[in-house]
């Protein structure tokens, strides 16, 4: 399948930009250019029935989250929970960056958003970040009724960077007995301990993600520690995936990722969890946060909305 209409126009965008690679800005240049992004590609912000700032209990400290209501809700009435890991290669990336998807996810899935503002890399390198998304999913379950929510309908998810903090929250919930999620969402996921599927090499240049992008995320995460054996890391390489929640897996056709996210679908499905697996054939990786550039981003909200309020009803 060729790439989507809309999403060309994006990459034609980019390349006319020359944006430099991360390795030759400085960390706050990369941060900022990744809010720029997300500002031209989506610029109008989505109604919103109330949002707060604060924070939660950490291990290494406070945690800044943002909780969003998707509307007001009757005496006795309580909403399920969603917990949001933003993506950004465990580098860049924060509450601002995934606001507005997290706006759209909250209206649509008719749920409670929790979005966690982890500790980053190169600051706070691997495994602050998994730290702190666990962290904060507990926190949500134990807490859900302080937020209006019910935390027995209690889901995890998020894109790139935060599909695979997703992935290690929804294993160590099941190896830790608990909480219980009724889903695990998982937005084009980096999952595997190496860069050497085929997507890798056929969308390392030219698509969003480039490979030398790529690995100096993975320089900032890992400190430049071999991690390919751990699978706090890489999910994918765990002895067992049996046992999880439930999963969506979203993947995009023209996206380096695209083959890890396949694969771990079909290894969680192997191993007997209720998994559902959408590729956007004609997408690239970041597509979801281009919903004002992108019809493909604007029907894949309109899927995980869907999806996540199946899930918690």
């Amino acid at each position: 399948m060729a790439v989507d209409g809309d999403i060309q126009k994006i990459l034609d965008l980019i390349e006319q930009a020359g944006r430099p690679p991360y390795r030759d800005q400085t960390l706050e240049e990369a941060r900022a250019g990744y809010q720029v992004m997300v500002n031209l590609m989506d610029p109008d912000e989505e109604p919103i029935h109330r949002t707060l700032d604060r924070t939660i209990p950490g291990p290494a400290g406070e945690i800044p989250v943002r909780v969003y209501w998707p509307r007001e809700t009757p005496a006795g009435e309580s909403l399920p929970v969603f917990v949001y890991l933003h993506g950004g290669g465990f580098v860049i990336g924060d509450l601002n960056t995934h606001d507005p998807l997290c706006r759209r996810l909250c209206n649509r899935g008719d749920c409670i958003v929790v979005s966690v503002d982890y500790r980053l890399a190169p600051e706070h390198p691997f495994p602050a970040s998994g730290e702190d998304c666990i962290a904060a999913m507990n926190w949500c379950a134990a807490n859900a009724t302080e937020l209006g929510g019910d935390g027995s309908r209690l889901a995890i998810g998020g894109d790139s960077a935060g599909g695979n903090l997703s992935a290690v929250c929804a294993r160590t919930a099941r190896d830790q007995g608990g909480p219980e999620l009724r889903l695990q969402l998982l937005i084009y996921p980096g999952v595997a301990p190496r860069r050497d599927s085929e997507s890798h090499a056929a969308f390392g240049e030219g698509y969003v993600l480039t490979r030398d992008n790529i690995e100096w995320f993975m320089e900032q995460y890992t400190g430049g520690r071999n991690l390919e054996e751990d699978p706090g890391f890489a999910p994918a390489i765990a002895d067992d995936h049996g046992g999880q929640a439930p999963a969506e897996i979203i993947v995009a056709g023209y996206d380096p990722l695209r083959d890890e996210g396949i694969a771990y679908a079909e290894a969680l499905s192997a191993a007997g969890v209720a998994t559902n697996l959408v590729n956007y054939e004609g997408a690239v990786h970041a597509f979801m946060q281009y919903y004002g550039a992108s019809a493909a981003c604007r029907e894949a909200v309109e899927h995980c909305g869907a999806v996540l309020k199946k899930a918690l009803s």
